[in-house]
């Protein structure tokens, strides 16, 4: 069975996210080795052997993961492709890797027991008082090794807890702060930031659109609070509503007052004036 070879990036650092690549020139694909690894339908091929990392994947099980890719929608991107599902097993959300990653999508690697696993934001067991039985986990290869089950029953204080999660956090937002600084780079930002606009245009037209089905005026809405943007947005008009709300109280106090001072003086030039009036009709008589 033909298989993919190993190829590493020229310019990219030694050890650097994304770097490395499979190839398959018959068949004219390439693939990151991440995107491989992570995507939820794919295996590695059975003879996977880990002192020869160089072939590691055949050609006819990536183009079948690439089929059932197509009938995928990222949950960040919205572009067919998405391939890497969340590892929640009721949860629906796929993304394409890198989208994952720049969706703050939790990110779990094992290479030692063939375990690579994503759960999306809302999902992320950092979030979860229990931890995910050996059955959840998702092995690429048949090895035997050690059950993750067993290796999390072990005890942790919560201070060393604390750091584990603080130091894949930090990991995690070095890798995205990195892609991003490589779009750039490349010369990609513009285009990136242009097609985000197309998209949110896109999600504005669906909301305003009153012939959008239910289904769909859910997902758009969905996405926009999940993107984390749409509510910043909200959050920071809730902002500027409640102080223009104090501005205007503070101009109804003041101008409260120029009534209250208005209506004083009516009250004092009235009968000052009824008083005159009075007076020169009874001189003409």
């Amino acid at each position: 069975m033909a298989k993919m070879v190993k190829i590493t990036c020229a310019f990219c650092p030694e050890g650097e996210a994304g770097s490395v690549m499979y190839i398959a020139k018959e068949e004219n694909i390439a693939a990151h080795q991440d995107c491989l690894l992570f995507s939820s339908g794919f295996v590695e091929a059975e003879e996977y052997n880990p002192e020869n990392l160089d072939v590691r994947f055949d050609v006819a099980s990536v183009l079948k993961e690439l089929r059932r890719g197509k009938r995928l929608v990222c949950n960040f991107c919205r572009k067919k492709g998405a391939t890497v599902g969340c590892e929640e097993r009721a949860c629906r959300r796929s993304y394409h890797y890198f989208c994952a990653l720049c969706d703050d999508a939790a990110v779990e690697t094992d290479g030692a027991n063939g375990v690579y696993r994503v759960f999306c934001t809302k999902h992320d067991p950092d979030n979860r008082t229990n931890h995910y039985d050996a059955a959840n986990k998702r092995r690429r290869h048949a090895l035997k090794s050690p059950t993750i089950a067993q290796q999390m029953s072990t005890d942790e204080t919560a201070e060393e807890n604390s750091l584990r999660i603080l130091k894949r956090k930090n990991n995690r937002h070095k890798v995205q702060i990195d892609f991003v600084r490589k779009c750039k780079q490349a010369g990609l930002l513009d285009d990136i930031f242009e097609e985000m606009l197309d998209t949110l245009h896109l999600a504005q037209e669906k909301l305003m659109d009153d012939n959008t089905s239910e289904t769909e005026y859910e997902e758009t809405v969905m996405s926009l609070f999940d993107c984390g943007l749409f509510e910043n947005i909200l959050t920071n008009i809730h902002s500027g509503t409640e102080e223009k709300i104090q501005e205007l109280m503070e101009s109804r106090k003041k101008l409260d007052s120029k009534i209250e001072l208005l209506q004083d003086l009516k009250e004092v030039v009235l009968p000052a004036q009824e008083s005159s009036a009075s007076t020169s009709s009874t001189m003409s008589e």
